[in-house]
């Protein structure tokens, strides 16, 4: 990769202040339009101001947007205050904490869906110029960053921050830690008021999951993309330092306005890439691969599961966090955020210094005057001591994934496994065998028909691989599935599987007993039964039947891609 600091080319580019509101809110025949914007506030010298509007995801269903409501009245002020006219909206959130390892998580990923939709819906229909969209919880940043390549009008994606750790027993808890005790307590090895007392001390407060989850991996790739301001991503949600990224998020798309920079002149093939390489090095979650093959194809971005291969094999883990780690994201925070580590991937040459971000300068000048991780500290390691020499992702194919799958392999777990499928149709029944001690050492569980279009929604199987992990089975059992997993994942498990088992792919023909082989080096997932049992078996596979027949699930059940695409509704790909 290239680390270029060329100058940007932001101030040729004709300026966009009032492209869209002015034909809502021009000329004498939109009078009824002025009239009733009058009545939210509009001033009549407000109808010659771009038009920004603020999309926040603020709820009282998930601490992770509970703040939200803040920091869009923030950016709001950020926005007057450059001289634009905002306007906040609001969109959905779900909280997949609260919904994990129940039929309610059918719907966390279809509401990465209704969030792209509804803001562009919003946006579309009000004919807004520009876009502050504010975030908070897993689906609600891919989701915004969906919405914001589809519009293509100036915008800035706000984080609304990381929660603090609890403290539980002189140690530091977060979500992950609940669900690890649940499989402990099932076990014997944690008592009914241990039990109690963690799960009323572990989420402290408003902001996203602690550690490098899905919700701080995406907000850590989204700036990395360019699409945030620096350090947007590795901010606490309460603190002075989030407020102000709000504030200045708002003056910030009031600047691209007028400097005419549009989010694909930022969302390059290259910035996909820059965003790939941070993922790897904070070793993120595999939802990542998921959310970024989504973005990039509302970009227009021809992005594929080998890029992230091509990519990891020159990338390094450098971070120790959580779930693999030591830390959680605060301690990021703590010691000078993300900007530091990428100046060092740039520095290193693994970034691509020359692209646009919504600063109006390239990713090489904002880095310029970055100052160095303290020397004492041991969160971010340096080059010559990785976590991991190469990347924690790992893109699988094989007989039982055609399409690919993928995988996260810190390296604690060792590189194969060999072992015995215990295939279950659904994750409430491996939950039940796991809680009752069925799962047994030298085990690779097997969950199917939990894919985008079988589950449908492609849950996250955060409840039984943290059950496998507090019953101590955590390094002699893998799992595989043709659902997600939870950036709090950890162990030798490979997800994503493609295609699923719904559209009779390879995990539907596997049997309790069959041998199944996991290799991370040979990136092969391999069923060790012969070609003519398995097309004996696909001979006498029956067709499974929709779950769902109305509603949004059906809804989303028939429009959905397969996982190696992104599992993206909004048409334009096969499978």
């Amino acid at each position: 990769m290239k680390s270029s600091s060329k100058k940007s080319t932001a101030k040729s580019r004709p300026s966009l202040q009032r492209k869209w509101s002015a034909t809502l809110v021009d000329a004498p025949e939109r009078a009824q339009s002025r009239a009733m914007l009058h009545a939210v506030g509009f001033e009549r010298g407000d109808f010659k101001k771009s038009q920004i509007g603020i999309a926040s995801t603020w709820s009282q269903v998930t601490p992770c947007n509970i703040h939200i409501d803040k920091l869009a009245i923030a950016a709001s002020e950020g926005v007057a205050k450059a001289g634009s006219k905002p306007l906040i909206f609001n969109t959905i959130t779900i909280s997949d904490g609260i919904s994990m390892g129940t039929q309610g998580m059918k719907y966390s990923l279809v509401s990465r869906e209704v969030i792209a939709d509804s803001i562009e819906t919003v946006m579309g229909c009000e004919m807004l110029d520009g876009l502050v969209a504010i975030g908070g919880c897993d689906k609600n940043m891919p989701g915004c960053l969906i919405a914001i390549a589809r519009l293509n009008r100036p915008s800035v994606f706000v984080y609304g921050g990381t929660i603090l750790p609890g403290c539980f027993q002189k140690r530091d808890v977060d979500i992950v830690s609940v669900f690890e005790a649940v499989g402990a307590h099932a076990a014997g090895k944690m008592s009914d008021g241990d039990l109690a007392s963690l799960e009323q001390c572990a989420i402290p407060g408003p902001g996203s999951c602690g550690g490098m989850y899905t919700a701080n991996t995406m907000a850590s790739a989204i700036e990395a993309l360019g699409m945030s301001l620096p350090n947007s991503s590795a901010q606490n949600a309460i603190s002075t330092a989030k407020k102000e990224d709000a504030l200045n998020a708002g003056a910030a798309v009031h600047r691209l306005l007028e400097l005419g920079i549009r989010p694909l002149d930022i969302m390059t093939k290259k910035a996909f890439e820059n965003a790939i390489t941070v993922v790897i090095a904070l070793g993120g979650s595999t939802n990542a691969v998921l959310h970024l093959l989504a973005i990039a194809h509302a970009a227009g971005v021809k992005l594929n599961l080998d890029d992230f291969t091509r990519i990891g094999k020159k990338v390094p883990v450098l971070a120790d966090l959580k779930p693999s780690g030591k830390y959680v994201m605060a301690a990021l925070v703590g010691i000078g955020g993300l900007t530091p580590l990428m100046k060092m991937l740039l520095d290193q040459g693994l970034l691509h210094g020359d692209c646009l971000t919504v600063t109006g300068k390239t990713v090489a000048q904002n880095l310029k005057d970055v100052k160095p991780y303290p020397k004492d500290q041991d969160v971010i390691r340096g080059f010559d001591n990785p976590i991991k020499p190469s990347s924690h992702l790992v893109i699988m194919y094989g007989n039982l994934a055609p399409l690919g799958g993928v995988a996260k392999i810190s390296g604690k777990e060792g590189e194969r496994f060999e072992g015995k499928a215990i295939v279950f149709d659904s994750e409430e029944a491996t939950m039940q065998a796991i809680l009752a001690g069925k799962i047994k050492k030298g085990h690779v569980v097997v969950i199917r028909y939990e894919g985008p279009k079988g589950g449908p929604g492609m849950r996250e199987m955060l409840s039984p691989t943290s059950a496998i992990m507090g019953r101590g089975l955590g390094k002699d059992v893998a799992l595989i599935t043709d659902g997600r997993f939870s950036g709090g994942t950890h162990g030798f498990v490979v997800g994503h599987i493609s295609p699923e088992a719904h559209l009779g792919g390879p995990l539907a023909l596997v049997k309790n007993g069959d041998g199944i082989i996991i290799d991370a080096r040979a990136r092969q997932l391999t069923l060790d039964v012969s070609a003519k049992e398995l097309a004996k078996r696909r001979k006498a596979l029956k067709p499974r039947k929709p779950v769902f027949h109305r509603g949004v699930l059906a809804k989303y059940a028939d429009h959905v891609s397969q996982a190696h695409l992104g599992a993206i509704t909004d048409g334009g790909l096969e499978g």
